[in-house]
């Protein structure tokens, strides 16, 4: 299966521009590059702008015509992010893909330039600061979408909202699907509040399924599978794929009309592989007493007030 093949049956899309934060690499490359099949222009925001600009390299190689630059984008450094948005130097935005994310594996704790849990920062607290940014170029758009990069990571943690920055107990696998999950229960506060006003945003959650790199094809320089790495993934291939794949239901989050905000979208074969398809949204997502204390907690600890979001 190539992969563009989910998005030969979706609209074209030219004359639109989509934002991917960490475009650069991963599963965030892969939707870069086939978004760009359909015609969009496509911003890769990235904190390493060299890596970026390979990246941009590597899709205009493969992608006749690809319209695709970088910016330079430090969810982690929240001060920065309003000159980033200027940047883009674009009157709308037709969709942000939040996929941008750091997932530490050992210890120590580590936090961002404004004291903030690094992964938490970064992967919710950037996010939810930089969707206040951008939200007047979204609502400049027909019909724009917010789609958030959820994880399987976050489907059995819980938040807890006393300690947000994992400063009491800290263990890094655990704080990084918290960090997801803060950002799943962001993307449907904020639709519910999108459709509240009457807005023409939607925010809508998707997650890859497993999604491994022994199963992803190269792209040189941005990703280079070796046989061996391809061999030892070869027999898990039945049960997940590979990024390339992963990014499938962000694409058709982004492109596919009849995507509706709210909704979470991954792949069919048990959630791990294969085409995307509409799913239940978790149970534990569905307290929105919990998605409402955090949205209050976030704006406290960034400053930013999403409160008054535009129709």
């Amino acid at each position: 299966m190539s992969s563009t093949s989910s998005t030969q049956r979706l609209p074209r899309a030219e004359g639109r521009v989509f934002l991917i934060t960490g475009g650069n690499a991963g599963i965030g490359y892969f939707v870069a590059e086939q978004l760009s099949t359909a015609g969009a222009t496509v911003v890769l925001g990235s904190r390493d702008p060299a890596r970026a600009e390979v990246a941009a390299a590597s899709i205009r190689a493969r992608v006749t015509g690809a319209q695709v630059r970088a910016v330079l984008l430090d969810l982690a450094d929240l001060s920065s992010l309003g000159t980033a948005v200027e940047s883009l130097d674009v009157e709308c935005l037709d969709a942000v893909v939040h996929n941008a994310g750091v997932a530490l594996d050992d210890p120590p704790r580590r936090e961002t330039v404004d004291g903030h849990e690094l992964m938490f920062g970064t992967n919710h607290l950037g996010h939810f600061a930089l969707t206040q940014w951008l939200m007047p170029l979204l609502s400049a758009a027909p019909a724009a979408r917010i789609v958030t990069m959820g994880s399987f990571a976050a489907k059995s943690e819980q938040l807890d909202l006393d300690d947000l920055q994992s400063r009491k107990d800290y263990r890094p696998k655990r704080t990084y699907g918290r960090s997801k999950l803060a950002q799943m229960h962001f993307g449907l506060e904020l639709d519910r509040r999108l459709r509240a006003v009457g807005s023409t945003v939607a925010s809508v959650l998707v997650h890859p399924g497993g999604a491994l790199d022994g199963l992803t094809p190269s792209r040189p320089p941005v990703h280079v599978r070796t046989t061996g790495a391809r061999l030892r993934a070869t027999p898990a291939a039945l049960l997940v794929q590979g990024k390339h794949a992963g990014a499938w239901p962000a694409v058709r989050a982004v492109l596919d009309p009849a995507v509706r905000g709210g909704q979470l979208w991954g792949p069919r074969v048990f959630s791990l592989r294969g085409m995307p398809q509409r799913e239940p949204v978790w149970n534990h997502l569905a307290d929105t007493s919990v998605a409402t204390r955090l949205w209050d907690a976030s704006c406290d600890l960034t400053g930013v007030d999403l409160g008054a979001i535009p129709g």
